[in-house]
């Protein structure tokens, strides 16, 4: 408590105020004070003191006194007499202990305060020595929860049986908003306070404790509504009421519109197999983006990609959606619903009409879909959440001179091609039209423990047709992927903690009930399938179940990592119409495994194809997972 330190130059007035702080502290009987002249024009200080002491106490009781008035010690009146002294006494115990029954029980646990009763019985009397020891180890348990405000303020019921441990615990007596322009000054926002609001905790909010986790879960919430560049939550003392907090939130909006302009130019080997550019001419993306419209965090969101972006033509695509959160209420918390719709123009590559690994390269076939889309998706809570909403599109399928193509079709030993192969719709023309129903529950109970995932996701999607379109298509393709992250070590989360050794169990089936298009079929093979295959290497099929398992080992801040995975069809594919994988000379199933590292966001893995025995170096971006 003392602030003088060797060196220092202190008036008399400073002497005598650190003097005054010692004396009134409440924890010594006497202090003094002596100084000391020595030869060198210096002076020596020595601070003699008795500690306070009172009688042994057997109980031990908290109270949170945030809100309340703080209690002063009031000197005695020198004209007093004994029996007005007595009196006054009187007066202040009876004022105490209606302070101590009007006053918040504490948060402190039990087994704390059984730690403490546990302290005062190994001392027969209560020092000011032990008060401190007292002080400390309660402090020491709200800070180590994350309650940072609180602070023992003062000890009450001294020379009784029980010891009041005073502490203002930071009541949270409201929160504000302010925002905030690129320069940190303060500016009107655009985002309508409710929507803010609704991502606090509880915990959070007035009549509750100030807690840190609290304040970085509302940093983690907040920053998951993509609106703001910047956020900081702050606690500060509350000027108008004495021991509350106020919660203050920062903000800094990103700007509500944006567009930018995505070029690339493709490489491919030339003469003497020197990379060369496939064309002068570049390819890339035109996006857009208006977010936050009228402050309710609505948005609208469009693109549109072409391999030549100063001439687009056949092969532009195009994606306009359009986003509606809050469907029922942004005042209503007890819904979390979500309104999207979009209209799109894709292409891909279809990965069920390849080559197997024993033939000469397929001609491709490309799958063109134009449509839209309309779902409600509904947040049970942050890890789950259920999605379901109608598809209307029409499908065309062409060849590579965007011709449209009704059967796939293969290389002869002649040099010519074989146009037999299975039809690419299920109307037989090449273009097909359908409407279906699509549903999506997901469970996902991950968490980063130092960087690592770990934890549980569970998929489940269903497409329901509804019998309209081309041929009067009614099908139900249903889909469900589960996967497992194991902390082997039991690694605890924290700052500058190791990576946890985890194991990744993995499963995903696939089958389809009704009416089934080629272009539908469940691809087996590639690196979110069975690594070490390209897509639909191994076969396109009605019924697809994929096992995997990895094991990932801290070394250095990274993982390395040993694999292995199985595909197989369970022989339906050929109750596909055609039978692709028959025609493309594939087997139905594989297997493969390896070994691998992750660079960053790069994974080098290397693989080998079980099936027939070699091994292949990738690199991928991304998790398999």
């Amino acid at each position: 408590m003392v602030t003088l330190q060797p060196g220092g130059v202190y008036t008399k007035s400073q002497l005598l105020k650190e003097l005054e702080t010692l004396v009134s502290c409440g924890m010594f009987e006497r202090v003094d004070l002596e100084v000391k002249p020595k030869p060198d024009n210096t002076i020596g200080l020595t601070v003699s003191f008795v500690e306070s002491v009172w009688s042994a106490a057997k109980q031990f009781k908290c109270i949170n006194v945030g809100l309340m008035s703080q209690s002063g010690q009031v000197d005695f009146d020198q004209d007093m007499t004994e029996r007005e002294k007595m009196d006054y006494l009187r007066k202040q115990e009876r004022d105490y202990q209606q302070r101590v029954r009007g006053a918040k029980p504490c948060i402190l646990p039990e087994s704390v305060r059984g730690e403490v009763l546990g302290m005062m019985k190994k001392q027969e009397k209560v020092s000011a020595r032990m008060l401190q020891k007292i002080r400390d180890h309660v402090q020491k348990w709200y800070h180590n929860e994350g309650f940072v405000c609180a602070q023992v303020v003062n000890f009450g019921n001294l020379n009784t049986n029980e010891v009041v441990c005073e502490v203002v615990e930071g009541d949270i007596t409201k929160v504000e908003y302010q925002f905030q322009d690129k320069l940190g000054n303060i500016v009107e926002g655009n985002t309508q306070l409710p929507i803010i609001d609704r991502e606090l905790p509880q915990q959070l909010r007035p009549g509750h404790i100030f807690n840190i986790g609290a304040g970085k879960q509302a940093l983690k919430n907040i920053n998951s509504l993509a609106l703001f560049s910047n956020i900081e939550v702050n606690p500060r003392p509350d000027e108008t009421k004495e021991g509350g907090i106020v919660v203050e939130i920062k903000l800094k909006e990103l700007e509500p519109k944006s567009a930018e302009v995505s070029t690339e130019w493709s490489i491919v080997p030339g003469r003497e197999g020197r990379p060369t550019l496939a064309s002068i001419q570049p390819g890339g993306t035109v996006s857009f983006e208006h977010r936050n419209i009228y402050g309710l965090n609505r948005s609208i969101v469009g693109s549109v990609t072409s391999s030549n972006l100063l001439n687009p033509q056949d092969d532009l695509s195009f994606k306009l959606e359009y986003v509606h959160p809050y469907l029922d209420g942004v005042d209503d918390r007890s819904k979390n619903r979500t309104f999207k719709t979009s209209c799109f123009n894709t292409r891909k590559l279809s990965p069920v009409f390849v080559a197997g690994p024993n033939m000469d390269e397929a001609p491709p076939v490309w799958i063109d879909r134009v449509g839209f889309k309309a779902n409600i998706t509904e947040s049970f809570t942050r890890q789950s959440k259920f999605t379901y909403g109608l598809v209307v599109e029409e499908i065309t399928t062409r060849d590579e001179t965007n011709s449209i193509c009704t059967h796939g079709s293969r290389a002869m030993p002649s040099g010519g091609l074989s146009m037999d192969g299975p039809p690419t719709t299920l109307s037989g023309t090449g273009v097909d039209r359908m409407a279906f129903l699509q549903a999506n529950i997901t469970q996902d109970n991950t968490e980063f423990v130092n960087g690592a995932i770990i934890g549980d996701r569970y998929i489940f999607q269903l497409d329901q047709g509804l019998g309209i379109g081309s041929k009067n298509p009614f099908f139900n393709r249903h889909q469900l992927t589960l996967t497992k992250f194991i902390n082997l070590n039991k690694q605890e989360k924290g700052a500058g903690k190791p990576l946890p050794a985890v194991l990744v169990l993995h499963g995903h089936y696939a089958g389809c009930v009704g009416d089934l298009p080629s272009y539908d079929a469940f691809a087996l093979g590639g690196p979110y399938s069975v690594r070490g295959f390209s897509n639909g290497e191994l076969g396109a099929s009605r019924n697809i179940l994929e096992l995997a398992t990895e094991l990932r080992i801290p070394v250095r801040n990274t993982h390395v990592y040993a694999f292995a995975e199985h595909g197989t069809d369970l022989g339906s594919s050929k109750d596909v119409k055609g039978n692709p994988t028959e025609f493309f000379r594939r087997v139905g199933h594989g297997s493969s495994y390896g070994v691998g590292v992750k660079l960053g966001l790069v994974r080098g893995e290397y693989i080998v194809d079980h099936n027939t025995g070699t091994g292949t170096i990738f690199f991928r971006f991304g998790e398999r997972f």
